[in-house]
């Protein structure tokens, strides 16, 4: 799974800021995730939420961090394993970090479990239950195993078969900046999705994120990603609800001055379709060739771009934590780490373990990195299980 980069500070600095994107938008939304839009600006102000809530001096993640923290941990790991084993499922080691995040859910407590090792599940802080969908939990609580026994995607009888929750997409951007291609990151994102979320636009809309995470990685713009992304996409049965539903945010960003009531045409984000386009046209409508640049979008003055858009993807009667995470792991891919705004970024709870773990992912990615790989420090931080 290693890439092959010419300039990986570049690239170091869009995974970093993925995944931090992502977190301070999941933070963002959190207060508010249950809220009509109404209610958000009679607590808030006529602009509705403005800046990151926080609790004790931090700005609280939710479920949607968790399970991207720990899908990152099971790259990792799968990376440590084929470097020394030279064979591998990066599924069933992914599945197994998933796992780890169930056991954190588990009364709230530590319980033993298979796959109980590792450093991130001895984080105490991601033991708090932050509503945790009902999809990712029955799912990886399944006794079976998983997409292992498909003959092809969706069947037989997969797992949760009629749910397409934004669970599944929330939680894709790590495969996105962990592989080789847009299409192998469409597929391993697709496949683990499965675990939880069986309906075709449950597993099609996390593939499609997660090709655009990776092309944005690269250097394409937000709306070559999501083009490229779209046209992948079409490739595979039932992807009908994916595909519209992304092509009416494509549209969407080029008719008038954004707003809250507009993201809430595309859906309310509860379900993986719905929560993509949100987060697209959300990061779409703020790009510098953006035809409504300009025109009077004025909600959130004197701030950047990047602010904008995370404030758009959150202020709205759906699942706000989830639009804004996904959101914000699209701004922070293609913009970068330095992008995201300095005085967010130091709230966000446990900053510091979020930002190692995504330059784990760098320094593991990076070519020629199989000696640190093979060391016995890092095979004990992330051992090939």
């Amino acid at each position: 799974m290693t890439r092959a980069v010419e300039d990986f500070t570049a690239v170091g600095s869009r995974i970093r800021g993925c995944v931090l994107g992502g977190a301070i938008g999941d933070a963002l939304g959190n207060p508010i995730e249950f809220y009509a839009l109404d209610r958000i600006r009679q607590l808030y102000g006529p602009d509705g939420l403005v800046e990151l809530e926080c609790v004790d001096g931090a700005a609280l993640i939710t479920d949607d961090t968790q399970m991207t923290l720990f899908g990152i941990e099971g790259l990792i790991r799968a990376m440590t394993r084929i470097n020394g084993q030279g064979t591998g499922s990066v599924e069933a080691v992914v599945r197994s970090a998933y796992q780890r995040w169930l056991d954190t859910q588990s009364e709230g407590t530590a319980v033993a479990g298979a796959h109980a090792n590792g450093w991130l599940r001895e984080q105490q802080w991601l033991y708090h239950l932050r509503a945790p969908g009902n999809a990712c939990l029955s799912g990886l609580r399944h006794a079976g195993d998983g997409i292992e026994k498909f003959d092809q995607w969706g069947a037989p009888g997969p797992i949760n078969a009629k749910s397409k929750g934004c669970g599944s997409v929330m939680r894709a951007a790590p495969f996105g900046l962990a592989a080789r291609s847009a299409r192998e990151a469409f597929e391993l994102a697709a496949r683990c999705a499965l675990y939880t979320h069986g309906h075709p636009t449950g597993y099609l809309a996390a593939g499609a994120f997660a090709a655009m995470v990776h092309q944005l990685t690269l250097g394409a713009s937000v709306r070559e990603a999501v083009a490229e992304a779209t046209e992948l996409t079409r490739a595979y049965p039932s992807h009908e609800e994916t595909t519209t539903a992304l092509g009416n945010a494509v549209a969407l960003a080029g008719v008038g001055d954004p707003s809250g009531e507009k993201v809430e045409t595309l859906g309310g984000g509860w379900i993986a379709e719905e929560a993509l386009a949100i987060a697209v046209y959300c990061a779409l409508v703020e790009l510098p060739e953006s035809p409504v640049r300009g025109s009077g979008f004025g909600t959130y003055a004197g701030r950047s771009p990047v602010q904008n858009a995370l404030l758009l993807s959150v202020n709205h009667s759906g699942d706000s934590d989830s639009t804004g995470a996904i959101c914000g792991n699209l701004l922070g891919a293609a913009y970068g780490y330095e992008s995201l705004p300095g005085e967010w970024l130091i709230l966000v709870e446990h900053r510091a373990v979020i930002t190692e773990l995504a330059d784990d992912l760098a320094l593991a990615l990076r070519e020629g990195h199989t000696l640190a790989l093979g060391s016995r420090a890092w095979t004990a931080k992330y051992p090939g299980d």
